[in-house]
């Protein structure tokens, strides 16, 4: 199929049957004639491509109410068909058997529907996969197939193709609730039980999905209600499955529980254009483009190319979303970047990186090199129907290496440039994105403004035209304009961009914005002096969006103070609130703000605030984790700083989850940008962050950068935590020998500051390199060195740590008495400490020394006790990893089911964190045969 069933704008012939009788060719409709001229369409078109015999024609159309001449009326409607169908190259035929319509099926929505609904009872098909294709099958349908057309023969067509409509839906439904979507089908399901109060499979479906969206006594009342209903109506009971399933309801039987989707289908599309206008003539060129030849190894590959703000991604998006149902493995999106006018263009290997997260490749199970990852990418997408979208380009150089190479792939690119060794090399198809044309143009100021703005000062709408050079976001930015103002005249706005003979210079080599500085200049000017201020500062920001407390400390104001400038930039199209509290700006209006804070004296101390708030605030949410861990020494905040506070350990990771890229950002930036110290303490204040949700990839990206800041710095305690830090992420991705190294270059750095407490976190990270290479004597020692330095340097919690961490290696070298020995130790510091959480990990080894000496049902108490003191302290990771201790101690007893339901939760608990030991716990529960 080479066109999804929304591709509205695509090339050739498209005929609806599945509502009223329509056809478009190239996207533009088609007249098809009065009532009993779409009559013989129809009758002709259920059966495309086989010969309809006259008299059955005459029947199906007319039925017995024949007219006086029937076949000279017949003749006529032909001819007239035959002219109406030719221009999307249709042919209608005379046959020795009889007339019938030459048109790919596909091109008839009915046809395209029974086509989806097959591929989706493919037996190769998976769950997710099915339900994208009977999501598109089930859409096409806009009303009672062929509207109020109303013949013997169509009626009892209709009723058949409503018969298949409801299966489909049913089979949709019953799939969506497998997968755990109950709640996105449970409205549709209950007005369709409702519409259809004695159908019991139908019934059944929506007691499902109404128990598992927590509404029992719901699911159990309408039970009730359909039973009343078949007893008066037909004197029966319900059948012997949905009595069934009422009383699984009743008992909340186990089995009623979802089970998890085996296959992962990536959906990383950003929502499709809300006000696309025109295009039609670059749409199809773009479904031509991506139509794969029969002799190529690799899929289409095209690039949209054009000036900045032509609407590349616009474009882009619109024909990845009327296409999806062609792409029903998945979608894939990155933006790449190419020309971000506040950083670097996106590596090709954090793309792929990004890839193969969304694919269900866990963090721990990355390839450790690039062109390994860039191998495992090729090799999870090959042979599945997928569209890879790259927006945002610098040059072919940044493609290439994100290229799948199979046939089943398409890739969509979107670039300033023209990508010519692209086009060379690999076959890509160039689709040129020019200026939109004046009547596009106009209809998205119509679209944009409304059709009586827009015919109240046509003159101004034709000065406004060629002012904005047809470009989309320039468009947009003066619709918004006019629009969030009703008394600003569109000749007012005519008169300022004239006046102001400025233009964005080339974004790059050849590529103008051409007037979009004019836009933004006159959408500036008119702002209040501190929202204007505010908008350069704001383009500083080195993460993807900002925060309302960071953009307050990047002023130097307060918070409450700063909201009116901020509404004034949202009203002025300027800035988007992505979500409550969260600020985002477009790429090339980043750019102009960028050149606004050039011109602002206080841009260079705004960033440093910026920084010192991520700083503090960062520091703070880390204490509230580990408040026992030695804390930073900070210099005061610059003045102006409002740093944020967390009044518990939930706060605080809320916090961190809502910031964590803007933060990886930030250590980048600091430590390109010369803020060395800043570079080395968002790293510090980071570790405990993306070690909960194993991102350990990250964690050698921040932890390299500030190893670079603290050697400019020659400063020894910001060397010695950037090399832990790398020790940690390498031990975790088990690269020892790197480790190791890093561990070395730590010592060193610690032993010339005389710091004995810094010497005992690195034998304990020795220790901990140890012991996953399986060596739990060299691990013992390790740690008995770091016991010796904690003693010296009087660290109490340290000592704790190390206490319970000989007490593992001990149990693991079947020295039990000693394991408990010294976890009985290291409880009673902890408890002197108030250190509950430090406790929590002692209980657990405790428990894991007792059940290893053969005690389990010992083991359960402390187990226990361990995930009641994690969980009060919300540590999450440790209380999953405590959790699947205990249900080891519980399949050692052979209370399997227990067990399972121990994995389980803990496996939850994982996948809350998005850390990627949660595949292993599920798959742990489902196969385990203790």
């Amino acid at each position: 199929m080479d066109g999804g069933p929304r591709a509205a704008a695509q090339c050739g012939m498209r005929i609806r049957l599945l509502g009223e009788i329509t056809a478009h060719v190239d996207g533009v409709p088609v007249d098809l004639g009065h009532e009993r001229q779409r009559c013989v369409l129809a009758a002709l078109l259920v059966e495309p491509g086989r010969p309809v015999p006259v008299d059955v024609l005459l029947e199906r159309a007319w039925g017995d109410r024949l007219p006086q001449h029937p076949r000279q009326a017949l003749y006529s409607y032909v001819s007239r068909l035959r002219q109406t169908l030719a221009g999307g190259g249709c042919t209608v035929p005379r046959r020795p058997s009889g007339y019938l319509v030459e048109i790919d099926p596909l091109d008839v929505d009915l046809h395209l529907f029974d086509d989806l609904v097959r591929r989706a009872a493919g037996p190769a098909q998976s769950d997710d996969c099915a339900v994208e294709l009977l999501d598109a099958a089930l859409e096409l349908w806009t009303g009672d197939a062929f509207g109020g057309l109303d013949t013997p023969w169509l009626n009892g067509v209709r009723r058949e193709l409503h018969r298949r409509r409801r299966t489909a839906q049913q089979r949709r439904d019953d799939l969506a609730l497998r997968l755990g979507r109950h709640a996105t089908v449970l409205d549709g399901l209950l007005a369709r039980a409702d519409a259809e109060p004695l159908d019991e499979a139908l019934a059944g479906s929506a007691l499902l999905a109404l128990y598992r969206c927590g509404r029992r006594a719901e699911a159990l009342a309408r039970y009730d209600q359909l039973r009343r209903h078949l007893a008066a109506d037909l004197g029966i009971e319900p059948g012997d499955e949905l009595r069934g399933l009422h009383e699984r309801i009743l008992r909340a039987a186990p089995d009623l529980a979802l089970r998890e989707p085996a296959t992962v289908v990536p959906q990383q599309l950003p929502p499709a254009p809300a006000a696309f206008t025109g295009r039609t003539g670059e749409l199809a060129e773009l479904t031509a483009a991506m139509r794969a030849g029969p002799d190529r190894a690799a899929g289409p590959i095209a690039v949209i190319g054009g000036v900045g703000g032509a609407g590349k991604t616009w474009l882009a998006l619109r024909w990845a979303h009327e296409h999806r149902g062609r792409f029903p493995d998945g979608r894939l999106y990155v933006n790449l970047r190419g020309f971000d006018p506040a950083g670097e263009p996106l590596a090709p290997a954090a793309a792929i990186r990004s890839f193969l997260t969304a694919l269900g490749v866990a963090a721990e199970a990355l390839p450790a090199g690039e062109q390994e990852q860039a191998a495992a990418f090729r090799r999870l997408v090959d042979g599945r129907r997928m569209l890879v979208v790259l927006d945002n380009a610098r040059d072919s150089a940044q493609v290439v290496p994100l290229l799948p190479g199979t046939a089943t792939v398409a890739v969509l690119v979107t670039s300033r440039r023209r990508l010519t060794g692209l086009v060379a090399a690999h076959s890509a198809r160039p689709v040129v994105l020019d200026c939109m044309s004046h009547a596009d143009a106009a209809d998205l100021l119509r679209v944009r403004l409304g059709a009586a703005r827009v015919a109240a000062e046509p003159g101004a709408v034709e000065a406004l035209l060629p002012l904005c050079a047809g470009l989309p976001l320039a468009l947009g930015i003066v619709a918004a304009r006019a629009a969030t103002d009703p008394h600003c005249r569109l000749r007012t706005l005519v008169t300022e961009l004239r006046s102001r003979p400025t233009r964005l210079d080339a974004l790059d080599a050849g590529d103008l914005a051409v007037s979009l500085r004019a836009v933004m200049a006159g959408s500036v000017r008119h702002l209040p002096p501190a929202a204007a201020e505010l908008f350069g500062l704001l383009s500083l920001g080195p993460g993807p969006d900002i925060g309302g407390p960071a953009a307050a400390s990047l002023a130097g104001c307060d918070p409450g103070g700063l909201r009116p400038a901020v509404r004034e930039l949202l009203d002025a199209s300027l800035l988007v609130e992505e979500s409550p509290g969260r600020f985002r700006m477009h790429d090339l209006v980043r750019l102009y703000g960028i050149e606004v804070a050039a011109g602002q004296a206080g841009a260079g101390p705004a960033v440093e605030r910026l920084l010192d708030h991520y700083v503090h605030s960062a520091c703070a949410a880390a204490g509230r984790l580990e408040p026992l861990r030695d804390p930073l020494l900070l210099p005061a905040p610059l003045p102006g700083v409002r740093a944020e506070t967390f009044g518990d350990r939930r706060a605080a990771l809320a916090w961190f989850a809502a910031e964590e890229q803007v933060l990886l950002s930030a250590v980048r930036y600091a430590d390109g940008a010369g803020f060395h110290r800043h570079a080395w303490q968002l790293a510090w204040a980071l570790v405990y962050v993306l070690d909960q949700r194993g991102n350990w990839h990250a964690e050698l990206d921040v932890h390299r950068a500030a190893l670079r800041s603290a050697s400019r710095l020659g400063c020894d305690t910001a060397i010695g935590h950037a090399h832990r830090g790398l020790a940690r992420a390498y031990t975790w991705l088990r690269s020892f020998d790197e480790a190791r190294v890093h561990l070395g270059a730590a010592l060193d750095a610690y032993r010339r500051l005389g710091d004995q407490a810094g010497q005992g976190f690195v034998y304990r990270n020795l220790a901990r390199v140890s012991a996953r290479q399986g060596q739990p004597g060299r691990a013992l020692a390790d740690d008995r060195r770091a016991l010796a330095m904690f003693e010296a340097a009087g660290h109490d919690h340290g000592r704790a740590q190390t206490l319970n961490a000989l007490g593992w290696h001990l149990a693991h070298l079947g020295e039990h008495e000693q394991a408990v020995a010294r976890c009985g130790e290291a409880i009673a510091v902890q408890q002197r400490l108030g250190d509950r959480h430090g406790e929590g990990l002692t209980w657990d080894t405790l428990a894991w020394s007792r059940h290893r000496s053969g005690r389990p049902a010992q083991a359960l108490s402390c187990y226990e006790r361990a995930v009641a003191l994690l969980r009060d302290q919300c540590d999450r990771y440790q209380e999953a990893v405590v959790t699947e201790h205990l249900g080891d101690a519980y399949a050692a007893l052979g209370r399997r089911s227990e067990a399972r339901a121990a994995w389980l939760r803990a496996a939850g608990l994982l996948a809350a964190l998005g850390h990627p030991d949660a595949r292993v716990l599920r798959a742990k529960a489902t196969t385990d045969t203790h």
